[in-house]
């Protein structure tokens, strides 16, 4: 059964709302602060309120409010809603997209679809509530199970009907693109060891068997690079220095982007920004482990890629000596539990350095804009002399208000400009 003329009316009409916010001249302005930022130049620092996290949204956007009953349309429909909500609610220096995005349907054991192992997790009865894992990587022996050679190949079938079903949906009312799933391409190797091994163990093998442990790196690099080469091969990349968010934060917008000898048909791996990180690498793990067993494998994977940003929840200020080895480093997260005068110190003008405030500070029982203030402001003093964005992200709630989210973020454009 195709799709209700009534639903295809609410995504339209939210649609030419949001090409409406999208060609505001506003947007234009802060397009190019994004370009001279991720260029190195000192701007004032952009703000960006990240809300991603689906239990935000059914918060500020409950299901019960939207009006479409298709799951496609549903989808579109809160995505759309959520763009518009977080303009009008809590405008910052995002930079509105007015496209539809249908993702290209990718197949074969690889870094797209998790390296051919399958997780096996133990839920929680809260939909939100913390998930464990339950190894599946048992023995020395069962890392035969990572695919160290994928075959990547596209479902076309699926792949034009999502798309035409897309083009169905929105009519004439915005322009539907076909990209890559990857379009912001990253890896977090031990990120994903952990869940076929177990948290806990991993930590032990560090210890135990770091040889095997070696091993398995150099098996998930094999497989991750083997998938972006022959994704570059299938002609399925998709350009990122454009609205794509970055995994460390912020936007891809830059002039270094496409490489120089780019065609400007068939995107290669060299055109793009990669990433990575090992957020499960905190103060517990030393630098000179960090390196061993995670910067390094990282490294040879960013290489391949024009630019790289680097990490996420991960405190870097004690190993930046070992992150800047990374010869295309552009951007680095600095979590919210970084000692700030040394991160700042450390990262200097090399890099962009994404300030990444505690969302706790949105998400506590009471809102205490004051401390909101005091702790962005002590942030922006220090790292004065940086390239700096600040990204409120991982903001789970608000305690069904709102305004918290529009206090802070006004807060926040004021301090920019004073700290300009």
């Amino acid at each position: 059964m195709g799709l209700s003329a009534g639903d295809k009316q609410v995504v339209q009409d939210l649609a030419k709302r949001v090409n409406e916010i999208a060609a505001l001249p506003v947007m234009e302005e802060k397009k190019r602060l994004w370009y001279r930022l991720n260029s190195l130049q000192r701007v004032r620092p952009l703000i960006h309120c990240q809300a991603i996290a689906p239990d935000i949204w059914e918060e500020l956007v409950p299901p019960e409010t939207l009006q479409c009953t298709d799951q496609l349309a549903r989808k579109e429909e809160l995505r759309l809603r959520a763009i518009i909500y977080g303009w009008e609610t809590f405008p910052d220096d995002r930079v509105v997209d007015p496209n539809a995005y249908s993702y290209i349907v990718v197949c074969g054991d690889s870094f797209v679809t998790d390296y051919g192992v399958k997780a096996d997790y133990a839920r929680p009865a809260e939909k939100y509530g913390a998930v464990g894992f339950r190894p599946v990587i048992k023995t020395e022996a069962d890392i035969e199970m990572i695919e160290a050679e994928p075959k990547v190949w596209v479902d076309w079938d699926k792949t034009d009907q999502a798309y035409d079903a897309l083009c169905d949906l929105y009519g004439d009312a915005t322009t539907v693109k076909e990209i890559c799933p990857e379009y912001g391409l990253g890896v977090g190797y031990i990120d994903s060891f952990i869940r076929w091994r177990g948290i806990e163990q991993m930590f032990i093998d560090l210890l135990d068997r770091p040889k095997w442990i070696h091993e398995v790196l150099e098996r998930m690099l094999a497989a991750s690079v083997s998938s972006m080469r022959q994704c570059e091969e299938l002609g399925i990349l998709t350009l990122n220095n454009t609205y794509c968010m970055l995994g460390t934060g912020g936007y891809g917008w830059t002039d270094d982007l496409p490489a120089p000898d780019f065609d400007g048909e068939r995107v290669r791996v060299k055109d793009l920004w990669g990433r990575t990180s090992t957020q499960i690498f905190t103060e517990g793990i030393s630098p000179e482990m960090h390196w061993e067993f995670a910067i390094q494998y990282e490294k040879r994977f960013l290489e391949h890629f024009g630019l790289a940003g680097y990490g996420c929840c991960e405190p870097l200020h004690n190993k930046m000596q070992f992150v800047s080895k990374i010869e295309n480093l552009r951007r680095v997260s600095m979590s919210p539990w970084v000692d700030i005068d040394k991160a700042s110190e450390v990262v200097g003008t090399r890099y962009v350095y994404t300030h990444k405030p505690h969302p706790a500070v949105v998400s506590m029982e009471r809102w205490h804009p004051d401390l909101a203030r005091q702790q962005l402001e002590d942030a922006l003093r220090k790292t004065r002399t940086n390239v700096v964005e600040v990204n409120l992200q991982d903001i789970h709630t608000v305690r069904g208000q709102p305004h918290r989210l529009t206090e802070w973020t006004r807060m926040a454009m004021e301090l920019s400009e004073q700290y300009a």
